[in-house]
């Protein structure tokens, strides 16, 4: 959005701003928020091993460091890995986390696909499945409102959207009429083959009920649609009554007529979260009841090469966490309390602001109750759009507007990340208060 908003920027007036926030995607870094100290540490002793001698990193980098290297051909980042699924020993680290998480429920080294972000394993995955033309072009049904980089990446692989609405007013529940509304419609105009699921929710953080992904499991499986699952924020899960339950975990605890011919792909980044590491861009796939020869073929299409070893050494670390009693533990644990007082801070304040309401979550989805006027308003933009590129003209922040996640309805929408430093959030806040508040006044 601030590329889009870019020339407002450009023409040498003065603003009432000394710099521009961007808080309209989940890029903390971009927000001001430091790194994880501990991922960083680490990855240096990798990138130059000599630090391994340094005293001044923590004993547990240090050792993290080593075993890392220890995991790469030639004992540097510099070679490339073992096999073109990722380095072996990463995998293993994954699957295992996978399966702690799961309760027990193995998850297989051989079934983790490393690569370059979870838009690019997604995008393998989307070419897999994608073919024909008119009806007979596959279809994947997505969640409105959905991740704001979706849309365009399945018409860039010449996938039909087909679109089923989340339930706002029962906290952006997935309802199963829906599906089966949403899937007949489809029917008539293309052939539907996935299922895309976000959970937790992007950009509403609804975290999905028990009932709810069994429901959407059996669906799957009547329809015999794949199950293509994003869960890049399952460690963001703000809310005492709210626990994160993995699509796989639920599959494999209803039995084997499930748990044996579903086909999933759940999906996880370094980008999204705690880690929040964008720019490293990596991540992975776990598949489930693929044909052998298509995972050998989502594997090949990567190309000639490995996976970048570094975003592995990443993956690697958001998996395997400093643990209680290690020496970067409390340090790793402030930035996650800080995350969780930036959710309920935020949520708090929006709902507090008159003409706006929020449910909590990592990324905030606020509803603005607008003007008649502003709606109404020749300017060739949507509502949102326009309120977001007025805020970024007179506020100095960049918000990202609902339209781009889809939302098409009368309820307009702004996305808003809260990873950022908590003094950065109170400013964007304040701003975002005030700018409402003219607003409201202007047009009454």
């Amino acid at each position: 959005m601030l590329i889009i908003f870019g020339h407002i920027l450009n023409k040498g007036e003065q603003k009432p701003f000394q710099r521009v926030i961007d808080v309209s995607s989940g890029d903390p870094h971009r927000a001001g928020m430091p790194p994880l100290s501990f991922a960083r540490q680490v990855l240096a002793v990798c990138l130059y091993p000599k630090l391994l001698k340094e005293s001044s990193f923590p004993v547990d980098v240090r050792q993290r460091a080593e075993k890392l290297l220890g995991a790469c051909n030639g004992g540097s980042v510099g070679s490339y890995s073992a096999s073109s699924c990722g380095i072996p020993q990463i995998q293993k680290s994954v699957a295992e986390f996978i399966t702690k998480r799961d309760g027990g429920v193995a998850s297989d080294p051989e079934d983790i696909i490393f690569s370059s972000g979870s838009q690019r394993t997604l995008k393998l995955v989307l070419h897999l499945l994608s073919s024909g033309q008119g009806p007979t072009q596959t279809g994947v049904l997505t969640p409105l409102p959905c991740p704001h980089t979706l849309p365009i990446l399945l018409d860039e692989v010449g996938v039909k959207l087909v679109p089923y609405r989340l339930l706002e007013e029962r906290g952006w529940t997935l309802e199963l009429e829906e599906l089966h509304r949403a899937l007949k419609a489809a029917r008539r105009h293309c052939e539907p083959r996935a299922i895309y699921i976000s959970n937790p929710g992007n950009p509403t953080g609804h975290v999905q009920d028990l009932k709810t992904i069994e429901e959407v499991i059996r669906f799957a499986a009547s329809e015999r649609l794949v199950l293509l699952v994003e869960e890049v924020y399952q460690d963001s899960v703000f809310g005492q009554d709210k626990k994160f339950l993995s699509y796989k975990k639920v599959l494999f605890e209803m039995g084997a007529s499930y748990s044996e011919r579903v086909e999933m792909v759940s999906f996880h980044s370094i980008s999204a979260g705690t880690m929040g590491e964008c720019g490293l861009r990596g991540g992975y796939m776990e598949v489930i009841n693929m044909d052998l020869l298509v995972k050998n073929f989502l594997t090949s299409m990567q190309g000639p090469c490995s996976p970048p070893v570094l975003p592995q050494l990443a993956l690697e670390i958001m998996v395997n966490p400093p643990s209680p009693g290690d020496a970067s533990y409390e340090v790793f644990t402030q930035k996650v309390e800080t995350l969780t007082q930036n959710a309920q801070r935020a949520c708090e304040f929006l709902n507090g602001v008159p003409g706006m309401s929020c449910q909590q979550a990592m990324g905030l989805y606020p509803c603005l109750h607008l003007p008649a006027e502003i709606i109404q308003e020749r300017s060739g933009l949507r509502a949102d759009v326009l309120y977001c590129k007025k805020f970024l003209e007179e506020e100095g922040v960049c918000l990202g507007p609902g339209s781009e996640n889809g939302h098409d309805d009368e309820n307009y929408h702004i996305r808003l990340c809260i990873s950022a430093p908590a003094a950065v959030l109170e400013d964007v806040l304040k701003r975002l208060q005030s700018f409402h508040l003219r607003i409201q006044d202007r047009h009454h």
